[in-house]
């Protein structure tokens, strides 16, 4: 009985793996066959799936990898960690963005020498207007290796009045970790689980943490490009799985808003956890992590591409990530929207 138990398992997931090789050898000769060749031509990239409505239009793999290998998402964690703070304001955890950050740090921030500090908000985090000193590029090293993540980063000095100016940091989504959990009850994993991943049909991966244990707040979560999609998915369809409104429709509605102008360049902005990029003649939102981890959301062609890559720094990386957007620009956005164009 186990012997013929295991052969049924073993036919049941060969036949899944044909079917996925073969839907992906369909996919790639399809309208996307050009993105296909281009991406053939990246040697750090990893995947590349596109959904088009409910449909999974192309999904393919390169340099080796495979659907079931997890990808650290590295800063597109940012993207989720936002998804939980609006889910713990839709459930009434935490009564709303406006709330000041001192309300669950007091022994922290009242110790400060700038008042200024007190008048910090979860939105002020969200945006990365904090203006606390960045615990990003230059500061990251001394930041992941303090003792306390969460202390570090508000003992930073204010370099800009809160809420004035952008200054990406990864101390800002953490402290936003330390929010979830303070105020759930929780580990903001264990929240992710119960309120967002379970939802969406899958479990939460590796997630490192803090020295006191909280989850890294905006870097190297772990997902499988395909539950990267379904995260995506979810945002297309206003927070919706279903019929079920897993986060609420304002919420998408305001992480999707520009609220702050990128530094980086022309055309990039942030919203609520999410970059906003001009492509192909439209504002784009994008969860964007370090070496070409990207996940976009665009409503008007009723798409979501994800893309995964290397993480791992090298001289090939810009150049990469340069590579990539060009590719989804050109191969899958514009021939979207003159194919949409073209129907009306």
């Amino acid at each position: 009985m186990r012997i013929l138990l295991r052969f049924l398992i073993a036919l049941s997931l060969t036949s899944v793996s044909m079917l996925a090789v073969a839907a992906e050898g369909v996919a790639a000769t399809g309208k996307y066959s050009t993105a296909h060749t281009a991406a053939s031509q990246l040697p750090r990239l990893h995947s590349l799936l596109i959904n088009q409505g409910d449909d999974l239009v192309f999904e393919q793999y390169y340099n080796g990898r495979d659907p079931s290998r997890p990808a650290n998402m590295k800063s597109a964690s940012k993207s989720v960690i936002s998804a939980l703070v609006g889910i713990a304001i839709d459930r009434g955890i935490i009564d709303s963005v406006d709330v000041k950050v001192a309300k669950y740090f007091p022994e922290l921030i009242a110790a400060s020498d700038d008042l200024r500090k007190q008048q910090i908000t979860i939105e002020n985090l969200l945006t990365m207007q904090s203006g606390l000193e960045t615990t990003s590029n230059r500061n990251y090293g001394k930041w992941v290796l303090s003792d306390n993540w969460v202390e570090f980063a508000l003992n930073q000095p204010l370099v800009a009045e809160p809420g004035t100016r952008m200054l990406y940091s990864t101390g800002s989504t953490h402290l936003l970790s330390a929010i979830v959990t303070k105020a759930s009850g929780m580990s903001a994993k264990q929240f992710a689980q119960e309120n967002l991943s379970s939802r969406l049909g899958f479990s939460m991966s590796y997630w490192p943490q803090d020295p006191q244990g909280i989850y890294f707040g905006g870097n190297d979560m772990e997902m499988t490009p395909r539950q990267m999609l379904e995260f995506g998915r979810l945002y297309l369809n206003e927070g919706r799985v279903d019929n079920a409104q897993v986060i609420s429709k304002a919420w998408v509605e305001d992480s999707h808003q520009p609220r702050a102008r990128s530094p980086r360049g022309q055309g990039r902005f942030y919203g609520y956890g999410w970059w906003l990029r001009d492509l192909a003649g439209m504002q784009i939102p994008v969860a964007w992590g370090y070496g070409g981890q990207l996940i976009f959301v665009v409503k008007e062609l009723d798409l979501v591409v994800v893309a995964t890559s290397q993480s791992t720094p090298g001289p090939s990386r810009r150049g990469h990530l340069r590579s990539l957007y060009e590719l989804i620009e050109e191969h899958v956005l514009l021939p979207a929207k003159a194919l949409q164009l073209s129907s009306l």
